[in-house]
C-alpha cells in the first residue's frame, strides 16, 4: 500500500516481530495503548505474540509508516478462525482488521482517520474483500467514532474472553459512501 493523503504519503510493509518488537513494545504499552491490552507486557511477550501471528496462517501483521518514519500498526486477520471464531456468523469475503496509531508528542490533525481510511483502501484493495469486520471495546468510544466516519455499521454486543465487543461491519459500499464516493 502507497497512499498519498492530506498529512502525507502512508505506506505498509510486512511486520518483523524481531526486529520491529522494541518499537511496538514502546507503543504497545503506552498509556493511549490501554484498549490494545499488553500495558504490562515485556518486549519478549510482544516478540512472542508477533512470531506468533508472523507463524498463523490467517493472521498478519504490518508495520506502516508515515513519509517513510514508522507510525502505526496494521493487523488482518480471517475471523473464520482469528479473533470471533463462532461469536457470529462469518460471509464469503469477511476479513478481520486491527489497527493502532503510535503514540506522539506532536499530533498532526486528522492523522488516525487518515490512516484508518488507508488501512481501508489497503484491504479493500483485495478484490475478494466484501466486508471488514472489527470489535473494539464496547467503552472505546473514540474508536467507534473513527469506524462509524470510514463506514462502519455496528451490529451487536459480544463477549470475548478479554472484554465485552461492539461486533461492527463495513461493506465495499458503506466506505466508499463515507468517503463520498458515488457507488
Amino acid at each position: 500500500m502507497s497512499a498519498t493523503t492530506g498529512i502525507g504519503t502512508l505506506t505498509v510493509r510486512p511486520l518483523d516481530p524481531l526486529k520491529d518488537a522494541g518499537l511496538l513494545h514502546s507503543w504497545v504499552t503506552h498509556p493511549k495503548a490501554a484498549y490494545w491490552m499488553m500495558q504490562d507486557a515485556k518486549l519478549q511477550d510482544v516478540e512472542r505474540e508477533y512470531m506468533r501471528i508472523a507463524a498463523h496462517e490467517h493472521h498478519h501483521a504490518y508495520l506502516g509508516l508515515h513519509e517513510g518514519r514508522p507510525a502505526f500498526l496494521m493487523e488482518k486477520y480471517d475471523p473464520r478462525y482469528v479473533e470471533l471464531e463462532g461469536l457470529y456468523d462469518p460471509e464469503p469475503g469477511d476479513v478481520g482488521m486491527h489497527f493502532l496509531v503510535a503514540p506522539t508528542d506532536r499530533p498532526i490533525h486528522g492523522f488516525t482517520k487518515a490512516v484508518i481510511t488507508a488501512v481501508m483502501d489497503e484491504l479493500f484493495a483485495d478484490p475478494r474483500t466484501r466486508r471488514v469486520v472489527v470489535e473494539p471495546d464496547v467503552s472505546n468510544k473514540a474508536v467507534h467514532a473513527l469506524n462509524e466516519a470510514v463506514g462502519f455499521v455496528p451490529e451487536r454486543e459480544i463477549d470475548k474472553p478479554e472484554k465485552r465487543a461492539l461486533l461492527s461491519f463495513c461493506t465495499r459500499a458503506q466506505f466508499l459512501a463515507a468517503r463520498g464516493v458515488a457507488v
